[in-house]
């Protein structure tokens, strides 16, 4: 039995701290994924610059921009539509005077899907993005593009097993997570990469869905308010099936473009009758709802 076919891609590559430079890499990236036969072209978070996190300043708030008449945006609209395939585009948003960790949805045909914004928000050293992030508003969404229906979520979102389910309930067919991580500032030791593959793993073998993660490589050095901050971003951008076997793997250093093909048709029959989704008991997850496991049926 064969059905519907689709191409995906996860791009990997070191930033520079200059957008032109790195918009130029992402475009000749996605070129590049799309000779392969990729239909959906993922590149990672906040790819126009350093990952700015690592510090506190004010001065970087001068980075986000409203989604209207985003340069980056525009151009990736274009190129989606020149190429026939969909790119989701990871930006920082400014809406008047809320900031966020966005990413857009441009279809094929370049028409602008839609926004999901960053939900979970981590505060750590190194990756402070409490600082300059609002939570996110706009709920877990799943964007219906030409090849197929996908979930998109970012980065610290990617460690929450609720997201992902959140996504695969509403129709999601594949997962995709745009990252931006690496080493820890406070801890050189403290190797975060396995546990960040197999939490995302186990995403895809739960809710029977190929899933899809870029992130970037490369030593990015920041001024702090304390000195510099240093992160050496591991990559191994990866693609799984949907029972979370890695099809496509990157290392740490290289740029990469992966490339895998799923038949969601074949995957589809697969997660209906494997029973995980039938036999759900969403009466007894109201626990969910709590912070601290009390007073669950409040």
């Amino acid at each position: 039995m064969e059905g519907r076919k689709v191409v995906v891609s996860a791009l990997q590559f070191a930033c520079t701290d200059d957008v032109a430079s790195n918009v130029a890499t992402a475009e000749r990236l996605v070129r590049a994924a799309c000779k392969k036969g990729a239909n959906i072209i993922l590149i990672q978070e906040l790819f126009e610059g350093y990952y700015f996190c690592q510090a506190q300043r004010e001065d970087f708030f001068q980075r986000a921009h409203p989604c209207k008449d985003h340069p980056t945006i525009i151009r990736m609209q274009r190129l989606a539509k020149e190429l026939g395939v969909v790119i989701p585009v990871s930006f920082f948003e400014e809406a008047n005077n809320a900031h966020y960790n966005s990413i857009v949805i441009i279809d094929a045909d370049g028409t602008n899907l839609g926004i999901y914004r960053k939900s979970h928000i981590p505060d750590g050293p190194g990756y402070q993005e409490k600082f300059y992030f609002n939570p996110g508003d706009t709920g877990f969404k799943v964007f219906e593009t030409k090849f197929a229906k996908i979930g998109v979520a970012i980065c610290w979102d990617q460690w929450f097993p609720e997201a992902a389910r959140a996504m695969a309930l509403q129709g999601a067919e594949i997962l995709f997570y745009p990252t931006a991580i690496g080493s820890e500032p406070q801890d050189q030791g403290l190797d975060s990469r396995d546990h960040w593959k197999r939490v995302m793993q186990g995403h895809a073998g739960a809710n029977v869905v190929p899933l899809v993660a870029s992130n970037r490589i490369g030593k990015e050095t920041i001024q702090t308010e304390h000195g510099k901050s240093e992160i050496t971003f591991y990559g191994n951008s990866f693609i799984t099936g949907p029972t979370g076997e890695i099809v496509a793997e990157a290392d740490d250093k290289e740029e990469a473009v992966l490339v895998a093909e799923f038949d969601l048709d074949i995957i589809k029959f697969k997660r209906k009758s494997w029973g995980v989704f039938r036999d759900r008991r969403p009466d007894l997850y109201k626990v969910l709802l709590t912070l601290d496991g009390s007073n669950p049926a409040v």
